[in-house]
């Protein structure tokens, strides 16, 4: 991973569903728009979802919010179902300014463990808490759905 991310948001989160559930969510674009975005997570309207779920493969998440089309996007750096899951993100194709995200799913007798770290630019410290905030909310929708 790239060592220019210094500033790094950290959650945890437990499962009651196997490691296999949890990782495939994040690769499910129907999932995605039940736990990442939409209405059910924040004000907003889901515009398109689209995924190649392949290492080296794009993703392009567009939502509606406050009258502004967002859209969110990446590659897939790492995909080693059912325990790692690794990628770029960034608000719009042009942005200089990237993360990346780490998704780390450890199976346990009661279901996973799921630690999600997004390494950030290290002028985005300043946006840690808020992160580790959305992807809490975010994490929280997928425990309901699961």
């Amino acid at each position: 991973m790239n060592d220019k991310l210094s500033a790094h948001a950290t959650v945890t989160r437990h499962f009651s569903v196997t490691a296999e559930d949890v990782f495939d969510a994040w690769l499910n674009t129907s999932m995605i728009g039940r736990f990442m975005f939409g209405p059910d997570v924040r004000d907003e309207k889901i515009v398109s979802l689209t995924s190649d779920p392949k290492v080296g493969g794009a993703f392009s998440f567009i939502v509606l919010r406050n009258s502004e089309e967002i859209d969110h996007v990446g590659e897939y750096l790492e995909i080693n179902r059912p325990l790692r899951l690794a990628f770029t993100w960034a608000v719009g194709k042009d942005s200089a300014d990237h993360s990346e995200i780490e998704v780390d799913i450890v199976p346990s007798a009661t279901g996973a463990e799921l630690t999600l770290v997004q390494k950030m630019p290290e002028n985005w410290e300043h946006f840690v808490g808020s992160a580790e905030e959305s992807w809490t909310k975010m994490l929280d929708a997928l425990d309901k759905i699961l």
